[in-house]
C-alpha cells in the first residue's frame, strides 16, 4: 500500500506546483486566492497521507488546522472583495446620477 500513498503524494505535490504557478501568473486576485485554496487543500491531503504512512495521528490535527485556516482565509477574502465591489458599484451609481 505504501507505493500507492507515495504516488498519490507525488501527484498532489505536482498539483500544488501548478497552483503555485497560478499564484505567480494569476491575472486577478480571485485567481490567486483560488490557487492558494488549491495549495491548502493539497497540503491537507498530503498531511493525511503522511499521517497514514508514518503512523502519526498528530498530523491529522495539523491537517484539520490547515483546513480551518483556509476556510477563514477564504471567508475573509470574500468579505473584503464583496465590500469593495459594493462600494465601487455605489460610487458608479452616484456618478451616473450626477
Amino acid at each position: 500500500m505504501t507505493p500507492i500513498y507515495l504516488f498519490a503524494a507525488v501527484l498532489l505535490l505536482a498539483n500544488a506546483g501548478v497552483g503555485a504557478w497560478r499564484i505567480w501568473q494569476g491575472p486577478t486576485s480571485a485567481d490567486r486566492m483560488i490557487a492558494a485554496e488549491l495549495i491548502t487543500t493539497t497540503t491537507v491531503a498530503v498531511l493525511l497521507i503522511l499521517s497514514a504512512l508514518v503512523d502519526q495521528p498528530v498530523l491529522i490535527d495539523v491537517a484539520l488546522l490547515f483546513a480551518l485556516l483556509a476556510a477563514v482565509a477564504m471567508a475573509n477574502f470574500v468579505t473584503r472583495t464583496w465590500t469593495l465591489l459594493r462600494e465601487d458599484g455605489e460610487a458608479r451609481e452616484e456618478a451616473r446620477h450626477d
